[in-house]
């Protein structure tokens, strides 16, 4: 695996921003299934902004699809911190895996430019973001409900 991660830059973090992924052999539009992607390109969005901030390139046996689970995690583990990944297809035992990650799946058509959907990402944040991406984008709580909030209990 070749795993290139951008060194973060002196500016000041922006107030609102999510980390997407992109299932591409290119980097340039998604053309993979999950299970089987070759690569990944990972985007930190923010209101009026992106930026590539990772790309991970794997080698033939890694994404062999011969039925071993433990691949699945590993690209999960890769995408740990990214609200949703975007690619062509994904399997059922990986759609789980992912939700449990904390991590939305989301299927487009093969060959749609990764321009295309961080232009549309970024529109829905100024207007009215999908429920996915609001919650990706709520400060988190770290006392002690909140478990039970993202799980949206309620009294």
């Amino acid at each position: 695996m070749r795993h290139l991660k951008l060194v973060h830059s002196t500016e000041p973090e922006p107030a609102m921003s999510v980390r997407i992924a992109f299932a591409s052999s290119d980097r340039k539009v998604v053309d993979q299934h999950f299970g089987a992607a070759e690569a990944f390109v990972i985007y930190e969005l923010a209101e009026d902004d992106a930026r590539l901030v990772e790309a991970v390139q794997f080698h033939d046996s890694d994404i062999a699809m011969d039925g071993h689970e433990g691949k699945l995690a590993n690209k999960i583990a890769l995408l740990d911190g990214c609200a949703a990944v975007y690619c062509n297809a994904v399997g059922a035992s990986a759609i789980k895996q992912l939700l449990v990650a904390g991590i939305q799946p989301m299927k487009v058509s093969e060959g749609m430019p990764v321009d295309e959907l961080l232009c549309g990402l970024n529109e829905s944040l100024k207007a009215e973001p999908p429920a996915w991406l609001a919650k990706a984008l709520r400060p988190k709580d770290t006392g002690r409900f909140a478990a039970m909030a993202d799980e949206e209990w309620t009294e």
